[in-house]
């Protein structure tokens, strides 16, 4: 099986350094990408590099992590897209899926649930995006 190859934009190093280390642990994930603010995600997003799966937080450094989705949707990048926030109200996952957003996970009570999610993926359980609610 290979590693779900992962876009992450995140703006706490402490934050990504943890996400990083679990995900790789936990879900066989492999980071090919990092950013931490809307335009240098939207600048990797266009540099031609792939992913299976963006883990994006809404608030970062500069810009949005809704500015990085809508790009993504733009785009239309055949990458499974999910929110990782701290800010996970019902607006807040409302917009992210009207923005392409496959899911929308709270960093403070669903990090189990990401982990499930990339699994899942990872082990093909989960065909399209849509089989992982």
């Amino acid at each position: 099986m290979s590693p779900l190859r992962t876009f992450i934009v995140e703006d706490n190093k402490v934050i990504y350094e943890n996400l990083v280390s679990t995900l790789e642990e936990l879900a066989h994930v492999e980071v090919v990408g990092h950013a931490r603010d809307e335009s240098a995600a939207v600048q990797w997003l266009g540099s031609g590099d792939r992913c299976d799966l963006m883990i994006v937080d809404i608030f970062l450094l500069s810009g949005s992590g809704l500015g990085v989705l809508k790009a993504a949707q733009d785009a239309h990048l055949p990458v499974r897209k999910v929110v990782l926030t701290n800010y996970a109200t019902p607006d807040i996952r409302r917009r992210c899926a009207a923005l392409g957003a496959d899911r929308v996970f709270d960093k403070s009570c669903e990090l189990e649930d990401l982990i499930t999610y990339c699994e899942r993926i990872a082990d093909g359980s989960a065909t399209a995006p849509g089989d992982l609610q």
